[in-house]
């Protein structure tokens, strides 16, 4: 085996390395390159010094720093002599005592601290069964409420002087959603929405969309949505002249109360209603006021005053106010379902106030009229 001086010794040489360039490279002495070659392992300051250029010059020759290490160590050994003494006499029997007592002294220790754990260790928590959650309780206000909702939540939905309460009473393969007792329970799967009558009338008043749920995994709730689906207003007895067929003059309505419309004329006729869109041109000076009827987050009048080129154009899904200066500085038509209608509000320094408005008629059919307020 080779000794821990020649493999360096060797390695350095079969690299072709003199010790003038090993010492550039490493920052190593040339002296203590040469001391650890030849073992002369008393040149170093100390053995921490020794250790240290031992493992910075065998990982630069490439060799196994862990196995010069053991060599060091191993020389090391071979170079402390046994004492004569200790060769020829038997070891004393005091260390032997010693030992006998240390092991009794550490069996009763451990046997006392066995003990003493047992007795005063605390006694096993008792799991204390978690409360069961509160169902949560939510109102739709405005037009629309989206919640993360768990098994016994509900929503309350507010329709002139009642509330109806929806309830998610199960999380399945579907969610089940109990309505007023009434009307059997609405069954949900994921993405799928549907509206519920809640005050009988023929018309849904909320659709519920399921957005979000895991199937059979009722701890981590549903995402669920509710929209408002106002009932546009119920006119009395009207008698109406279509503006897309006939002429556009107006006709009393029939047994109207106080304060009701005074003539009325179709703008569409549809079995269900939907949003509409009116648009004004200007053709003057006018002052022109407008709001957005039946849609509780756009409350509120708006008005503007308007000049000669200026354009306005308002979304509704119920129906608007107007009230106008001018009527015929202003050009107004209704955009709806693929058709444009226009309309002719009055005339030249007229003020006019009118509603355009979804209506339902007797005949349970939806119209979109403009109603003259005059």
């Amino acid at each position: 085996m080779e000794s821990l001086g020649v493999k360096l010794k060797k390695a350095r040489e079969a690299k072709g390395y003199t010790i003038e360039q090993v010492c550039r490279d490493t920052n190593i002495a040339s002296r203590y390159i040469d001391a650890l070659e030849k073992e002369d392992f008393d040149v170093f300051p100390g053995e921490p010094y020794l250790l240290g250029f031992l493992r910075n010059y065998g990982e630069y020759l490439g060799l196994d720093v862990e196995g010069l290490l053991a060599n060091y160590r191993a020389l090391k050994i071979q170079e402390v002599p046994v004492p004569v003494e200790q060769l020829l006499r038997s070891p004393p029997r005091t260390g032997r005592i010693i030992r006998i007592v240390a092991i009794i002294v550490a069996a009763v220790a451990a046997a006392g601290g066995g003990f003493y754990y047992f007795w005063t260790r605390p006694a096993p928590a008792v799991a204390v069964p978690a409360e069961p959650r509160q169902a949560a309780e939510y109102i739709l206000e405005g037009n629309f409420l989206e919640r993360r909702m768990y098994r016994g939540d509900s929503v309350l939905v507010s329709l002139g002087p009642r509330q109806y309460k929806l309830e998610l009473l199960d999380i399945e393969e579907t969610l089940t959603i109990g309505v007023p007792s009434d009307m059997p329970p609405l069954i949900l799967d994921l993405g799928q929405e549907a509206g519920t009558d809640l005050n009988g009338d023929g018309m849904p008043d909320v659709r519920i969309t399921a957005a979000d749920f895991v199937r059979n995994e009722s701890a981590t709730g549903a995402l669920l949505r509710f929209d408002v689906e106002y009932t546009p207003v119920v006119l009395e007895t009207v008698e109406m002249v279509s503006a897309e067929t006939e002429d556009a003059g107006s006709l009393p309505v029939a047994g109207r109360p106080e304060n009701a419309p005074a003539s009325a004329q179709v703008i569409f006729t549809s079995p269900n209603s939907y949003p509409f869109t009116l648009q004004a041109s200007f053709q003057g000076y006018c002052m022109f006021r407008w709001e957005i009827l039946a849609e509780r987050d756009r409350r509120g009048r708006n008005e503007r005053y308007f000049q000669r080129s200026d354009e306005m154009s308002i979304q509704a899904q119920n129906g608007i106010r107007l009230w106008v200066s001018n009527a015929a500085a202003v050009k107004i038509q209704v955009i709806g379902g693929g058709r444009t209608v226009p309309l002719d509000i009055g005339g030249a320094g007229e003020v006019v106030v009118a509603d355009i408005r979804w209506v339902r008629d007797e005949d349970g059919r939806f119209r979109l009229a403009l109603l003259r307020l005059d």
